[in-house]
């Protein structure tokens, strides 16, 4: 195993992150105005049961984020293998993220009919995370289809789950 104190390398730091695998979801919304709007984001997790909580953490710089804290709703898409084309689009800049994908309306809320799972929420809490928020959304709509197989993120890579026997 390679050790490292602090202060650490950001690559270093990256790197060692990166040994945890997660899924790949699409954090979407739209302004006051209408406007669609989404991001990328690998670090969502389940919170409670009761009441339903998730979380993910985006960029302090992600362009949606403010949107998303202004209208207090919006819907995470987990991905599935066929998923990482729209994963890729939704952290360009300037292209229309919502091209080349099927999407449906769910409370007003731009959803993947393609996603694995999909919930719709309110913002629940937002806290400080350092260079990031961590959103906590409370879950009112939901949906998922067991026969997808779910996109995985580990080491800088898109991967697939593969069960040994």
């Amino acid at each position: 195993m390679i050790a490292s104190e602090p202060p650490f390398e950001p690559r270093t730091l990256r790197d060692a992150f990166g040994c945890f695998a997660t899924g790949v979801t699409v954090v979407t919304g739209r302004s006051t105005g209408g406007e669609r709007m989404g991001l990328t984001a690998n670090s969502f997790t389940s919170v409670s049961l009761d009441p339903p909580l998730v979380l993910f953490c985006p960029a302090l710089g992600a362009s949606a984020l403010p949107t998303l804290r202004e209208t207090g709703r919006f819907a995470i898409n987990i991905l599935d293998l066929d998923g990482q084309a729209v994963a890729d689009r939704f952290t360009k800049k300037g292209v229309d993220r919502f091209a080349d994908a099927d999407w449906e309306e769910w409370e007003g809320l731009p959803v993947l009919s393609a996603a694995k799972a999909a919930f719709a929420c309110t913002l629940h809490a937002d806290h400080d995370g350092g260079d990031h928020r961590i959103i906590v959304g409370r879950v009112t709509r939901l949906g998922w289809a067991h026969e997808r197989e779910a996109l995985l993120y580990l080491h800088g890579r898109y991967r697939r789950v593969h069960v040994g026997g």
